[in-house]
Parts: C-alpha cells; structure tokens; sequence
C-alpha cells in the first residue's frame, strides 16, 4: 500500500464532471478517495452501477479492453480521485497477491449484484425492484441519525429506472407512494427511511 501510495496521481472532480477512464490512451485504474460516481454503459446510455468512497472502478481495463472502451464515469458529487496506468497496476498485482485478490474480490461483489438485478427482473414485479433497490442504497450510500438512516438523493429518477429495469414514470409513481405510506422521505437533496 506504501509503494501504492508514492505512485498514484491524485485529482478532483467536481459534481457532474466526465472522468476520462482513458487518458491519452492509457488504460488507468481508479480509487475513490471521496464522492459518489455512476458508472455509465456509452452505447446504451445507462446507469450500470454505482461506486462509492473507498471501491475501485475502471479495473475492467486490466481483464477486457474492448468493454472498458464502453464505459464512462460522472461524478454525482465533488469527487477526489486516486488513479494509476493500468500497465503498472499489473505489475503491483503480480508482486502482491493480496491485491490482486482484492480486486478480484470488488469484481466478485459487483457480478453478484448483477445476479440479484437479473434474478429480481425475472421474479419481482416493477414495483419491489424499484421499493428493494431505493431502501438498498439509503442502507448502503446513508448514514443513521437519530432513528433515521439518512442518504444524500443522488440519483434521478431516469438513474433509478435504468437500474432496476423499468421507466422513469414508473420509479416517480413508486416514489410517490413510498413516500405516501412513509416507508421513505426524500427531497432534492437527501432521502430517508425509519430504521428498522
């Protein structure tokens, strides 16, 4: 982590920003020190997940060229990012096995979500996908206050469609009745639940 540390680049986005995942066409690894981003499928225009402080992104660069090529990083907030060349992440990887297996671990995390999304489209009417996916990321992204658990509202409507498969309409009309039967409260800013 040390030697990491000496070699990385260190740089801020601000909210809304493209990060470039290929620089003068360097294949780079990401870390995010601070800040939410949404990982965007180019050809199709979608939300493919989300990556908050602390994970990686772009290490699809070090497995398959040609699908990394597909992707695009925004950042959904003020954002600092660590980054390094691909190239030489490698050569990191095969000195420190625990870091390859870190890696290989996120990647494990992110198929398995990928699964779940899979799974819930062929079992879970439009409904519970939106209502899992919503209570989902207030538990992941929120932090508790009081007895809520409370979580900055990053995503639009259009995000959370394209995330759990259905239309945007579908996700405000969703929203609206959570939001009735108080199951969550949001606004532009935050989105909150009751602390089960």
């Amino acid at each position: 982590m040390m030697r990491m540390c000496e070699i990385l680049e260190m740089e801020n986005i601000n909210k809304g920003e493209t990060i470039q995942l290929l620089k003068n066409n360097e294949k780079s690894i990401f870390f995010l020190k601070k800040g939410t981003i949404k990982i965007m499928d180019t050809p199709n225009d979608t939300v493919k997940y989300i990556v908050k402080r602390g994970n990686i992104f772009g290490e699809l660069s070090l497995y398959n060229e040609q699908a990394a090529a597909e992707e695009q990083a925004v950042a959904l907030e003020d954002c600092i990012i660590c980054y390094i060349e691909a190239d030489r992440m490698e050569k990191i990887m095969e000195k420190h096995k625990s870091l390859k297996n870190g890696v290989l671990k996120v990647y494990g995390i992110r198929i398995k979500k990928l699964e779940r999304r899979l799974r819930d489209l062929l079992y879970k009417d439009s409904s519970l996908r939106i209502t899992e996916f919503v209570t989902d990321y207030i538990k992941e992204f929120g932090e508790t206050q009081n007895d809520r658990i409370i979580a900055k509202n990053l995503l639009s409507h259009k995000d959370i469609s394209h995330l759990t498969n259905t239309s945007r309409q579908t996700v405000s009309n969703v929203m609206s009745c959570l939001r009735k039967e108080t199951v969550i409260d949001y606004d532009s800013q935050y989105i909150s639940m009751l602390i089960a």
